[in-house]
């Protein structure tokens, strides 16, 4: 390299003209060394998505009624029985033998009533999500592969048993990209530790890294702990934007010289994202400004803890942090971004299931509630697309037939339910059904592929059009099956 073509390519430095090739190397030392780690770092291990319009070779199929996503994943597998599907007739059965050896029947120790004016059935449970049953579709005949935890969760998430694939979100942030390049278009808000199934439920796989999702642990109340090592302790601003300028130049050289490196430019777009986000996600993630008001809708006061019936569980403080969680999703996508996951755990009831579900309804209850409610009034839940559910459902007899109180229901991957809200879906709809007893849909069954190819739709795009190419074929999120449910399209 001459000094000559280190002047053409570098004609000023931080302390005037290079004009030797020593020069060139210390001044660039560090430069060079940022390229030789983000070389070593595979793509797939992005924590960052790129703020871009969308993929170029995408375009939309359908005029879009959803822009944004917010997923709220009830981890553990929630019954559907005790929540959104009332079975009468199970009641009656209680304690005796269920049809071809199913063990013995456990009905619903809760009441449901008809709420709203659609009159959809809503369990006691659901006091507050209930007076919203308005703006719901309530699909009842949901179906999943196999009722495992980590696989049903993996594959709610990615539509995929067995390899790894880009999840919903990745999909969604391929199709539409972000609406602010100062954040991650595809955001997943953890309640603490990692979900079954891991980071699988956030990847992006095979699509290009800046597609990843970025997993962000709520259980932190300080916001400057909230996302991890986002403020440089060693660099001030101005020192960090000169790094990431030569680097982007060196970039260029590269690309030019020899060939353009996909992974390579991903870290770099990987390091421009998390120098923006210093200020905009500080701001995103700071409660201080919103009202005493508001913190009270989303349940995040702590107050008037509820039991349904003496002995009965309370919100034992969970909804406050369930309020944080939904607060901030709609922070996020007031901002831009594209799809937000919210995790919310301790479904997996196989015993207590009373006590266990009192508790868990109330921590999600007033938040979900909230969150409907502000959107509404915002304007926001139009283009919102609101997702609530789990990986699969509950049994209608009881788990290692369990007595009393202590009754749970073990796994079933044959029917459960998911609720979804704005978006472009019908409210105070009802699709689809179980059977008598809950044991399994039977009325207009809805597959994880059918409830994955209606959410693209929503958001404009034919899932069978979707396309990215890798490893020689066409892959898409809905594999080989799925049909839209055109039904709960408003």
């Amino acid at each position: 390299m001459t000094s000559a073509y280190i002047r053409q390519h570098f004609p000023h430095m931080e302390n005037g003209i290079v004009s030797t090739r020593r020069q060139f190397l210390e001044k660039v030392g560090l430069g060079m060394g940022m390229l030789g780690l983000s070389s070593l770092l595979p793509a797939s291990r992005l924590t960052a998505a790129e703020a871009v319009t969308g993929s170029p070779d995408v375009q939309l199929h359908f005029p879009a009624k959803a822009k944004h996503v917010i997923q709220i994943f009830l981890n553990g597998a929630p019954s559907h029985i005790d929540t959104f599907d009332p079975k009468p007739e199970l009641s009656q059965l209680d304690g005796k033998s269920l049809p071809r050896g199913n063990g013995l029947a456990f009905g619903s120790p809760f009441k449901f009533s008809k709420m709203g004016k659609s009159g959809i059935e809503v369990s006691e449970v659901f006091p507050e999500l209930g007076k919203l049953v308005d703006d719901l579709t309530v699909i009842r005949s949901m179906y999943t592969d196999i009722p495992a935890h980590d696989v049903a969760t993996v594959f709610m998430n990615t539509g995929n048993l067995r390899l790894a694939r880009p999840s919903l979100g990745s999909w969604v942030l391929y199709g539409l990209g972000s609406g602010n390049k100062n954040l991650p278009g595809f955001i997943s808000l953890r309640d603490g530790g990692v979900p079954v199934g891991g980071t699988a439920n956030w990847q992006s796989a095979f699509l290009p890294g800046r597609y990843q999702g970025t997993s962000v642990n709520t259980a932190q109340q300080d916001v400057k702990r909230i996302i991890e090592n986002l403020r440089n302790q060693f660099l001030t601003v101005p020192d960090q934007r000169k790094q990431l300028d030569l680097v982007q130049r060196l970039n260029q050289m590269h690309n030019k010289a020899l060939e353009r490196d996909s992974h390579l430019e991903a870290e770099i777009a990987s390091m421009e994202m998390a120098f923006r986000m210093q200020t905009e996600a500080t701001d995103a993630f700071d409660f201080t400004k919103e009202t005493a008001a508001m913190k009270t809708l989303y349940g995040m006061d702590g107050a008037n803890p509820r039991t349904i019936r003496p002995g009965g569980g309370k919100n034992r403080g969970d909804a406050a942090q369930m309020g944080r969680r939904l607060m901030l999703a709609r922070r996020l996508v007031e901002r831009g971004v594209r799809f937000v996951q919210v995790w919310a755990g301790g479904w997996d009831m196989h015993s207590d299931l009373q006590q266990n579900m009192e508790q868990r309804a109330a921590s999600v209850d007033k938040p979900i509630a909230g969150l409907l409610t502000d959107l509404k009034q915002r304007g926001l839940l139009d283009s919102t697309l609101v997702v609530v559910g789990g990986e699969f459902g509950r049994t209608p007899g009881r788990d290692r037939n369990g007595t009393g109180e202590t009754a749970g229901r073990d796994h079933n991957a044959r029917g459960f339910f998911s609720l979804l809200a704005g978006g472009g879906v019908k409210g105070g709809y009802i699709h689809g059904a179980t059977d008598d007893l809950g044991q399994a849909a039977t009325v207009d069954k809805v597959h994880v592929h059918d409830l994955h190819a209606t959410i693209l739709r929503l958001l404009g795009y034919d899932h069978t059009k979707l396309h990215y190419r890798y490893n020689g074929r066409e892959f898409r999120l809905t594999d080989v099956a799925g049909k839209v449910v055109e039904q709960i399209i408003a």
